[in-house]
C-alpha cells in the first residue's frame, strides 16, 4: 500500500508568465507538488514576468527574509498614456501631447528618484486599509487615504531610448511600486506615463537565468524537482533552520 506523496522542502526559482498572478503560479504548484505549505517571497502584478522565488515546505519560513531584499527589473515606459492601474492592464484614463524630450533630458527628469523617499501605495494594489485590500476600493470607485511608505531606488537607467516609449533597468527596495514611477515620472515630464512592459530579472544573488517556466515544472517529475530545489540554509546561511 502506497504512502502519502513526499512533502518537499526547498527554494525554487520560478519564471512567471505574464498571463499568472502570483497566487496562480502558487495554485499550480500545489497542484503539482500534492502539497499546501507553498508560498512566495515577492508578489508580482498579473502583467509582470520574471523571477518569482517559490517557497516550498519549511523553507515558508525565511520568507520574511527573502522578501526584503532588493529587487532587479527590466521594462518599458509609456509616456503620454495615463492608466487608472498605472500599467498596460489599465483603463485609460488620459492621452496627453509628449513634449520634444532628448535623452539627456529624460535622465535627468529620472535622477530625481533616485535615492531615498516615500512613494504613495496605488490604488490598484493589495495593501490593506481596515481590512479591506485597496484595489477593491478603487473598483468601486473609491479613493482612500494611504501613508505613504519609505523605499530606495538605488538605480534607475535609460537602456533604450525612444519617444514615447523607452525601455529601462531598475534596482529597487522591497515595497517599490515601479508602476507608480512610471506614472510619477510622466506627472514630473507633464505628459502622463504608465508602465507598458516589466520584467523582474534577480533578487539579490538569485537571477531569473537561474528560475524554470511553469511549463517546465509541470513536465517535471518530483524527483527532477526536489533536484532543482535550493536549501533553505544555502539561501539563508545565517539562519539555523
Amino acid at each position: 500500500m502506497l504512502g502519502p506523496p513526499k512533502e518537499l522542502d526547498g527554494i525554487l526559482l520560478v519564471d512567471k508568465p505574464g498571463d499568472h498572478t502570483s497566487h496562480d503560479v502558487v495554485a499550480r504548484l500545489r497542484g503539482k507538488l500534492k502539497m499546501k505549505r507553498i508560498g512566495h517571497a515577492g508578489t508580482l502584478d498579473p502583467m509582470a514576468t520574471g523571477l518569482l522565488i517559490m517557497l516550498v515546505g519549511k523553507a515558508t519560513r525565511v520568507s520574511q527574509y527573502l522578501t526584503n531584499l532588493d529587487k532587479e527589473y527590466e521594462g518599458t515606459v509609456e509616456l503620454g498614456k495615463v492608466t487608472d492601474t498605472q500599467d498596460a492592464d489599465g483603463e485609460m484614463m488620459e492621452t496627453r501631447p509628449v513634449p520634444p524630450l532628448t535623452e539627456d533630458e529624460l535622465k535627468e527628469a529620472i535622477k530625481g528618484f533616485l535615492g531615498d523617499q516615500y512613494q504613495m501605495p496605488p490604488m490598484y494594489s493589495a495593501i490593506k486599509i481596515n481590512g479591506v485590500p485597496l484595489y477593491k476600493s478603487a473598483r468601486k470607485g473609491e479613493d482612500i487615504v494611504r501613508e505613504p511608505r519609505f523605499i530606495r531606488v538605488s538605480s534607475w537607467e535609460v537602456t533604450k531610448f525612444g519617444v514615447p516609449r523607452f525601455d529601462f533597468r531598475l534596482r529597487c527596495t522591497k515595497g517599490t511600486y515601479v508602476r507608480t514611477l512610471a506614472h510619477d515620472l510622466g506627472q514630473k515630464l507633464g505628459c502622463g506615463a504608465h508602465l507598458a512592459a516589466l520584467r523582474r530579472t534577480a533578487t539579490d544573488k538569485f537571477n531569473v537565468a537561474q528560475a524554470l517556466t511553469l511549463d517546465q515544472i509541470m513536465a517535471m517529475s518530483l524527483t527532477e524537482i526536489e533536484q532543482k530545489l535550493i536549501a533553505p540554509r544555502d539561501a539563508v546561511p545565517m539562519l539555523a533552520l
